[in-house]
């Protein structure tokens, strides 16, 4: 019994100290983290008291700003420009009382809620100062309205689309404009009536519980990703420059379809148009990619290998998260080596952008206007950003966004080859009959992805995508533009084409030489 007795005090002595121990660890060594926790109800409302930061617009518009609030237990409302709302709600994002933040508001949370701020001078360092800073982003009201106007035209069925355009700086990765279709309207979620919010979330998220990715929160621009179709024989050019140039040399021959190795039969076929005639082609790469030939391009898939294949696209960022500095942003897949080793039909499906029943490739327009970034870099991927500066509020630079590289995709000499391609498919390939200027001196490519996947021939709603950069000789901007679900009858070239040719007009005439 005394044993018992023993075991059992020795048991509750421990119990104490364990309490003991983790009673100091909250009180004195967590104290100060969890007293700062954001989802500390009391951080919580405390921040409901203050006023925020405001977020800008690379022209000066204020997108996002508190007011004071009247008739709530709140200080301050956050409200959104109702004239840039929807153009910027997915970038910016919300501060919601309820459901937290999104966008700029979360990834650039600690500067602007009230926060303390350092002391510049002597009398400073005797006050506790507290102020806010102001968020400017790289993306003008201009430019976004004008990326918008082009994309809400585009489409086969004369109804406003699901689409995805992003407009990127080529020297610095500055986004100058980044708009996907559908959008949203933030400003239900920052309410002050919990209904109203309740009322919005169920509308924006719950409804699309089953099919998340359907919802217009999530943007087409970078949070979506898509079949790429041809645009990836980008990467897959520059894997032949950059690991077998022999293969730039070899002459495929001209045809329609090829045999699909284990497949039990089946066709690999070019692209058919309304008359569901599969087109002939065939040629070096240098008549292969201005006409976008998938036979070709599949042989070259093939030869190239899984191992090369995988390491192209992953140094064009592929199977990386892209460092946006905005949340939730999914990095854009390419078949594992594993998954192309002893799979023919993998590896040369994917080399132009397609899928098989398996697997396949997939990218955002993100991801796609830093494959062209890429090239037009002279190998160099930048890392793309959205925020130009912050400064505080009186003024003061608090920081500022420095370029700076974020992938080597390929060499300068592979580079300027495939910019050589690209120009031939706008002077002589598949985007001749979008009517670029020859001033602009474009280079771009085209691409249809049949959603279909599964069969060699799948004739399904396609994904229309073009990429472009301009001028080839000194480029200075780099778009992407992608339409998905379109009728099987159109290709890149005459959906994405028109688009394109505004955005990338307008994209120059704002971007200073």
């Amino acid at each position: 019994m005394e044993k018992r007795i023993r075991r059992m005090g020795i048991f509750l002595l421990l119990c104490f100290l364990a309490l003991f121990i983790q009673l100091n660890n909250i009180q004195i060594f967590k104290a100060n983290a969890l007293a700062n926790d954001p989802s500390n109800p009391n951080v919580i409302a405390a921040q409901e008291n203050l006023s925020r930061g405001n977020i800008l617009s690379a022209n000066g518009v204020i997108l996002a700003s508190s007011v004071p609030s009247v008739g709530t237990f709140s200080k301050y409302q956050r409200v959104y420009d109702p004239a840039t709302v929807s153009l910027f709600s997915q970038i910016v994002g919300y501060d919601s009382p309820i459901y937290g933040m999104t966008g700029i508001e979360s990834e650039y949370n600690s500067y602007l809620q009230s926060h303390t701020t350092p002391a510049t001078t002597l009398r400073q360092l005797l006050v506790s100062r507290t102020g806010t800073d102001n968020v400017t982003l790289t993306i003008s009201t201009t430019l976004q309205q004008d990326v918008a106007n082009a994309l809400n035209t585009a489409n086969a069925r004369g109804t406003a689309p699901e689409a995805g355009a992003v407009v990127l700086n080529v020297k610095t990765g500055a986004i100058e404009a980044m708009y996907g279709n559908p959008t949203y309207d933030p400003t239900p979620l920052v309410s002050s009536k919990g209904s109203v919010e309740r009322a919005a979330w169920n509308s924006l998220i719950t409804a699309y519980a089953s099919n998340p990715e359907n919802s217009p929160v999530l943007s087409r621009a970078f949070q979506r990703t898509f079949l790429p179709g041809s645009t990836f024989k980008v990467v897959t050019s520059s894997a032949v420059f950059d690991h077998q140039p022999a293969l730039a040399r070899k002459d495929y021959p001209v045809v329609s379809c090829i045999p699909l190795p284990q497949s039990g039969g089946l066709q690999l076929c070019n692209y058919a148009g309304a008359n569901g005639v599969h087109e002939s082609c065939g040629g070096t790469i240098e008549q292969t990619l201005p006409s976008s030939c998938n036979t070709a391009f599949a042989q070259m898939g093939e030869a190239l290998g899984g191992v090369v294949m995988n390491t192209e696209a992953q140094g064009f960022g592929f199977n990386h998260r892209i460092p946006l500095d905005l949340p939730y942003v999914p990095a854009s897949t390419f078949p594992s080596i594993a998954d192309l080793t002893n799979n023919t039909p993998l590896s040369e499906y994917s080399a132009f952008g397609q899928a098989t029943s398996l697997a396949g490739d997939s990218a955002s327009a993100l991801q796609m206007a830093l494959v062209a970034e890429g090239i037009a870099n002279n190998g160099v991927i930048m890392t793309p950003h959205v925020m130009n500066r912050i400064v505080d509020d009186q003024g003061n630079l608090v920081e500022s966004f420095m370029p700076k590289a974020w992938l080597t995709a390929t060499s300068p000499q592979t580079a300027a080859a495939v910019t050589q391609l690209m120009q031939a498919v706008v002077t002589r390939g598949t985007a001749t009959g979008v009517g670029f200027p020859a001033a602009w001196d474009v280079a771009a490519k085209t691409g249809t992805a049949e959603t279909g996947s599964g069969t060699a021939q799948g004739n399904n709603l396609t994904n229309d995508w073009m990429v472009a950069f301009a001028p080839a000789s000194n480029p200075r901007v780099a778009v992407a533009v992608v339409i998905p679900n379109q009728a099987a009858s159109s290709t890149g070239a005459e959906i994405s084409g028109p688009p394109m040719k505004t955005i990338l007009g307008e994209a120059l005439a704002a971007t200073p030489q």
